[in-house]
């Protein structure tokens, strides 16, 4: 049986419960440091509004919010908890906790969210496992962060098991921020390193279990290093990735860059070991100089990643290749063809969801998440087979 209420105080009722829906999530973001000009890559970075696709934004706030229910394919860390080890700490757990020869791929899957082929850590035959690698700097919106959405939601389309991510940065990035883009974008059992005090850090995430990590120098500009990390496949053999971010201000300073990172690897990864280097590189060819520099520690050979079409270049017009997954001769003779629901990609994709088809087989991306607003870039993505012995 219902009671009606007085005037007065159905309207007192009705006001409490706007402000209540009104005052949802309404807690403001804390203030991030200014974009610097030069390290953003406005001017070269093809984001013209025509390219960055201004007048096709995928939603903003109510789309972001279809990109964080993230976890309903994934066992959320039934067999690794990534726990707070891996929060970006400097942690060299490697003589003590390498698994490397001890753990079957089979464990090393469990409760990652497979999704059938588009998973890319889908254990083959018992004696491999299969390792997608992404590089990812797609970010959207004014912030250069994932906030709005657009940028989890790819990812989360294509299922990658390690990724090379740039501005990696996410609400306040506070650890525990950090923590719930990760496990809502992949799961709880995913690990990840991100370089500190940089206003727009690098850095890696993973499905396999990260034994050491730390960054390094990068003497051409002040808000960002080289953010690396020893991860632990299945198998004898490590993977080491280093995520990667060049400069937009021109060829010499990326081929510096190049350099320098090429002596940190020497110095530091052993050869027998397995190295996939990459990132948003801004590199405007193929024949530019710091891809001839990186070929002493990672093959630049073709044939390369491409979209539905065919078509290579990774900026927001489509124009350049800035973006790329560069791995040691030791990982790339593993290289198999990128599968993504029915879609075979023999040479890797290009993840550009304006021309994907169809689109269900990156759920939850939308077809306008890569022409989001100040979208410059498109993911790149590479699979590999690797022993397990």
């Amino acid at each position: 049986m219902s009671m009606k209420l007085p005037p007065f105080l159905s309207a007192l009722v009705a006001v409490g419960a706007l402000a209540t829906a009104c005052g949802q999530d309404a807690e403001p973001l804390p203030p991030r440091d200014p974009v610097i000009e030069v390290d953003a890559g406005n001017e070269d970075d093809a984001g013209t509004q025509a390219d960055a696709g201004a007048t096709v934004d995928a939603g903003g706030e109510e789309d972001a919010g279809r990109s964080i229910d993230a976890g309903t394919d994934v066992d959320a860390g039934t067999t690794v908890d990534a726990g707070s080890g891996d929060a970006g700490t400097i942690v060299d757990a490697g003589t003590t906790v390498d698994a490397g020869t001890t753990v079957d791929a089979g464990t090393a899957d469990a409760g990652s969210g497979d999704a059938g082929t588009t998973d890319g850590g889908s254990d083959t035959d018992g004696g491999s496992t299969k390792i997608r690698i992404m590089a990812a700097n797609i970010t959207s919106g004014n912030g250069q962060d994932y906030d709005p959405g657009h940028g989890i939601r790819l990812m989360q389309g294509v299922k990658p098991d390690v990724v090379l991510i740039q501005e990696f940065n996410y609400k306040s990035n506070s650890e525990a921020d950090i923590r719930s883009m990760v496990d809502t974008t992949f799961g709880k059992d995913f690990h990840y390193y991100r370089e500190t005090g940089a206003q727009i850090p690098n850095g890696i995430i993973s499905r396999f279990p990260i034994l050491e990590s730390g960054e390094w120098k990068d003497t051409q500009v002040s808000n960002r290093d080289f953010a690396w990390a020893r991860i632990d496949i299945p198998g004898p053999r490590d993977l080491w990735a280093v995520s990667v971010h060049l400069l937009t201000s021109g060829a010499g300073a990326r081929n510096t860059e190049a350099g320098n990172l090429v002596k940190y690897i020497k110095d530091k990864i052993p050869e027998a070991d397995y190295l996939t280097v990459g990132g948003d590189l801004n590199t405007d060819s193929r024949s530019e100089s710091c891809l001839t520099t990186f070929k002493q520690v990672v093959t630049t050979v073709g044939p390369h990643p491409a979209d539905k079409n065919g078509k290579e270049g990774t900026n927001a017009s489509r124009a350049k290749p800035y973006d790329h997954v560069l791995v040691d001769n030791d990982l790339h003779q593993y290289r198999v063809p990128t599968v993504v629901g029915a879609s075979t990609f023999p040479n890797g994709l290009v993840l550009d969801s304006r021309v994907y088809t169809p689109l269900s087989e990156i759920y939850p991306a939308l077809s306008s998440d890569s022409g989001a607003a100040n979208m410059q870039h498109m993911g790149v993505v590479k699979d590999y087979l690797t022993p397990n012995f």
